[in-house]
């Protein structure tokens, strides 16, 4: 098959670790990705804005508006109500303009305007602001509702017609006019009633700017996932698909019968289906015609640089605006993302605070069934809409009950209706994501079932006692209970966004007071995954835990337990990886102790040498020689024996007497694993056929071969082991050879390595280890790090991290360095830190007494030195040297080619030029920008200053216009500026060069 759905390995096979590592699966891989055409494929999750919700905001032009984005299974639609000018208009997509909302409630059925400001409110601030509105549509002389309509089909645009038998202006109210209010006989009352909602929530938003809808707020948002979109996907591919495959069963069978015709449709049905969604998932590009949904970069490849890289590929979240705008709303931190999203792991740049990752314990829900919870509404003493009348509607006395945007009806003691639901949640009979919201500004109860919604877990509390009692946890920890038991007894619950405004949450259990209703789990979960591997974040500069995010998924270290089993395009692996010695709870709850990115290097803090400014780290070479920051880069190279319609291509055993290139090759002519293999080296030999068309005329011995040959582009001078070959077929039964290219490199000097506390920094210098200083325990530091790095980036967590890994290596326990985990006993406080310095000898402040390692007398300052847990970054200088004297030239300039890849020259660009003029040195600007890029001799008629030629048969000069050569002047001048005024000339404008003597 071309796509595999890749979910979690546990739940895929059902197997325990053991099991899936006799399959070759990694049981620490996270899951949920498909593997099309090899490359492992995640469709991001996206943002959208909350379907079937009023949203209350402004416009472009400041016009105050309610906005309501609407679908079902048909079809997807927005309504916007909008008042302008003192009047309320209705903007939909079916009608060519903007529509009075007095006349569309009149073609719904309402044709009364008493009726209309009774169930808008008995204040009279309401019928003052609709009047206008009224005044509107009177004065068009509509009163009736076959005027109203006969008005709206004059407006209606004809191609929205697309449900069948065309109904005009009624149909469009009934299904694109917010559709997720479903008309029964032509009844539109509870449309009606749902405008009457979005007009009066609209004025109270005039008379009140409170009232104001953030678009910004996460409860006004949901997250799309792969499943829904790929359902939507499906749907829209199986409906146009069908059509197609009736027209081609009829062109491949002329008399089909009834069973030939299903079997070749279904046939052509999934093959169809198959490579529709398989383009879909490699270009990331997805066209669902029936949505009107036509969105890029859905999909992403998996990075693999590092296991937590592959993780936080899954927690990331697809913004729903352009990166390009320059807009800081929707960047800034949210008060609501608290506990849902992660707060530090966004990238920097233009998709800052736009492109988001779920925090640790966010669960993202799926769409529920609603008919079970309508009829426990009902049974629950909610009014049905129907029994009431015009005024009851906003009566202070009672409150709307709302379910997924649907108006179910109104209760009179709201609280007790809210209590009773939240009892049966926790009891389970009703699912664990449904929310219950009491909004008291708006005098509703919002029930939530939908899916898109984030939500977290939290303990519940009763007048501020955990329910979670110590014999709970005895029993978690004996293994007893689970998870999953907690939520089934109702000790924890599920909380969305909009439900956590109505509780009153501790963030430790002694801080809970009477009016408490939940306590947090545990405050570090308010991270995501890549936040969470950093130590003592809270004592840190803020953007310092941004950095770290984006430089942990670069980091080298293992990325699966079957890392060497895999075919990956480029491997990034640290051959001798550790287990940091500070800890977090977050690093063993997602398994990144297993598979670590980083080495545990003994860091002095002082001034040495001069090659440590600006964050440079100065490194010990006995270090490195045992192993410190050594990695290993493997790169696949792919080759093909093409078969062609009567012939193919054959294996070649090569000849060894010619040439040294070919020495690393085998006898079916592919390079030998083992072999140490160099820049030009050939790898690969076969034999093609010359005329692969014209050997089907002649027998296939008789068909005449070439040699055909693959070399290894790699570094000039460096040396790489071809470490394993496999074979495979394609899909079209080519026979595909695989060989994994090994290169073992060691730090040098401009490798890029960094702490996890976002201070980066490249290898100034190696120095050898009698040159170091030493301690008076005979300990020499691995890296020497500039003090200078620490006051302006306020990393206080990377000195707690440097004191607690000492005092974990002198006591033999890994210490604990969990967000705000102090209080909770998941972070180790300083204060015990330097009990425990104390205890096994050292200074409590871990500082101790060096010497110097090159005049042997002690040096003038206690040296802040112990182990550090640094991650050596991809960033290598021998992937990115790079000079050229002459090389290869671009075809139309002449110029230099572009790019280290095409061995392309160093641009001079235009801020260089600038500099050169001010310092007065025309003679380089001349010889860089025309000398050593594109000369070019040129002949030009002193008369008329346009460009002539040479006539090399009469070795004559000659104008093209004057048709002489009286008047010729041979000049230098760059190609691509006589290019120019070629081109120029083609658009009939003519440069002309004037010449001096």
């Amino acid at each position: 098959m071309p796509i595999m759905l890749r979910s979690s390995s546990c739940v895929l096979y059902g197997k325990d670790e053991d099991e899936l590592a006799k399959l070759g699966e990694c049981p620490l891989d996270p899951g949920g990705y498909f593997v099309v055409k090899g490359n492992e494929k995640v469709i991001l999750i996206q943002e959208q804005l909350s379907k079937n919700r009023i949203i209350i905001d402004t416009d472009k032009k400041g016009c105050i508006q309610a906005s309501v984005m609407s679908s079902t299974e048909m079809t997807k639609s927005k309504t916007i109500i909008r008042m302008e000018k003192e009047k309320v208009y209705l903007v939909l997509n079916a009608f060519t303009s903007k529509v009075p909302i007095m006349l569309v409630m009149k073609a719904m059925g309402m044709e009364t305007d008493q009726e209309v400001v009774q169930m808008l409110g008995r204040d009279p601030q309401y019928a003052t602001l609709l009047l206008p509105s009224i005044e509107d549509c009177a004065s068009i002389g509509i009163y009736t509702q076959l005027q109203a309509l006969e008005f709206l089909e004059k407006k209606r645009k004809k191609s929205m017609s697309r449900f069948g038998k065309d109904e005009g202006a009624l149909g469009v109210l009934r299904d694109i006019f917010i559709p997720n209010i479903r008309v029964r006989e032509n009844n539109f009352h509870l449309k009606c009633v749902y405008v009457v909602v979005m007009l009066r929530r609209m004025m109270d938003a005039i008379l009140n700017k409170d009232a104001m809808d953030d678009k910004d707020y996460i409860g006004n948002k949901r997250l799309e996932l792969s499943g829904q979109l790929l359902s939507l996907l499906f749907e829209d591919l199986f409906k146009s698909m069908n059509d197609q495959v009736k027209f081609n069963v009829d062109k491949i069978l002329s008399k089909p019968s009834r069973s030939s015709r299903f079997d070749v449709s279904q046939h052509l049905l999934k093959e169809s289906i198959t490579v529709g969604l398989e383009r879909s998932l490699s270009t990331g590009n997805w066209d669902v015609s029936r949505f009107k949904m036509h969105r890029k970069g859905m999909t992403q490849i998996v990075t693999r640089l590092s296991f937590i890289g592959a993780f936080g590929s899954m927690t990331k979240i697809s913004p729903q605006f352009e990166k390009s705008r320059k807009v800081s709303g929707p960047r800034a931190l949210q008060p609501s993302q608290w506990g849902m999203l992660c707060p530090c792991d966004t990238p920097e740049g233009e998709a800052c605070g736009l492109v988001k990752n779920l925090a640790l314990m966010t669960h993202v829900t799926t769409d529920e069934e609603e008919g079970p919870i309508i009829s426990l509404c009902t049974c629950f003493g909610v009014e049905d809409l129907s029994t009431l009348s015009g005024e009851e509607l906003h009566s202070p006395s009672s409150y709307l009950i709302i379910l997924n945007g649907l108006i179910l009806g109104k209760h009179r003691r709201p609280e007790r209706f809210a209590n009773v639901m939240r009892k049966l949640r926790r009891a389970g009979k009703v699912g664990d994501f449904v929310s219950i919201y009491v909004n008291e500004k708006q005098r509703c109860v919002y029930i939530a079932s939908d899916g898109g919604r984030v939500c977290r877990p939290l303990v519940i509390a009763d007048n501020g006692v955990s329910r979670i009692k110590d014999h709970h946890m005895r029993e978690l920890k004996d293994g007893v209970r689970n998870f999953d038991s907690f939520l089934r007894e109702g000790l924890i619950e599920y909380l969305d966004v909009n439900e956590e405004n109505n509780a009153l949450i501790a963030l430790y259990e002694g801080e809970a007071t009477h009016e408490t209703t939940h306590v947090e789990i545990e405050p570090f979960t308010i991270l995501g995954a890549c936040a969470g591997l950093i130590p003592f974040p809270h004592h840190n500069q803020s953007p310092r835990n941004t950095y770290q995010c984006a430089m942990g998924k670069q980091a080298m270290g293992n990325i699966a337990y079957n890392q060497l089993c895999r075919m990956d395009t480029l491997i990034y692996l640290l051959v001798y990886p550790q287990r940091p010695l500070l800890t977090t709870r977050t690093i063993e709850l997602v398994g990144y102790d297993k598979l670590g990115a980083g080495q545990n290097a003994t860091v002095a803090v002082m001034s040495y040498s001069g090659y440590d400014i600006e964050d440079a780290i100065v490194m010990n070479k006995s270090s490195l020689d045992r192993g410190f920051g050594r990695c290993i880069v493997m790169k696949k190279i792919s080759a093909a024996y093409q078969k062609y319609d009567n012939t193919s291509d054959q294996f070649s055993s090569p000849c060894r007497s010619q040439h040294d290139q070919i020495q690393i090759l085998d006898n079916d002519g592919l390079a030998s694993p083992g072999e140490i293999i160099r820049h030009q080296d050939v790898y690969f030999q076969k034999e093609c056929p010359i005329d692969p068309k014209g050997s089907m005329k002649s027998h296939p011995s008789q068909t005449p071969y070439r040699t055909s040959k693959q070399t290894y582009k790699g570094a000039e001078g460096e040396t790489a082991v071809v470490d394993r070959v496999a074979l495979c077929s394609d899909k079209r039964n080519n026979l595909n050879v695989k060989f994994m290219i090994r290169h073992t490199r060691r730090p040098e000097v401009g490798d890029k390595f960094s702490s996890r506390h976002g201070q980066k920094g490249v290898c100034g210098t190696i120095v050898q280890q009698e040159d170091f200083p030493f301690s008076e325990r005979g300990i020499c530091p691995d890296l020497i790090m500039n003090p200078h790095g620490f006051p302006s980036r306020m990393t206080v967590g990377k000195m707690i991290e440097l004191l607690g890994s000492k005092a974990g290596v002198s006591c033999g326990r890994f210490h604990y360095g969990s967000a705000f985990g102090e209080p909770s006993g998941h972070a180790d406080k300083v204060e015990d830190i330097s009990e425990t310095l104390v205890k096994h000898g050292f200074c409590y402040n871990g500082k101790d007494f060096l010497y110097s390692g090159i005049t042997g007398m002690p040096l003038q300052a206690y040296i802040f030195m112990g182990p550090i847990y640094y991650q050596k970054l991809k960033h290598m200088v021998l992937d990115k040297m790079h000079a050229r004297g002459m090389g290869p030239r671009q075809l139309i300039t002449r110029q230099p080619t572009e790019g280290r890849s095409r061995n392309g020259g160093l641009r001079v660009g235009e801020m260089e030029r600038d500099c050169l003029i001010a310092y007065g040195t025309s003679n380089l600007i001349y010889e860089r920008l025309m000398i050593s890029s594109d000369p070019f001799e040129v002949q030009v008629c002193r008369k008329c200053g346009l460009l002539g030629y040479i006539n090399y048969k009469s070795k004559t000069r000659v104008c093209s216009t004057c048709k002489n050569g009286d008047n010729i002047s041979a000049m230098k001048l760059p190609y691509a500026c006589k290019l120019l005024f070629q081109e120029l000339q083609s658009m009939n404008i003519v440069p002309r060069l004037k010449l001096a003597d």
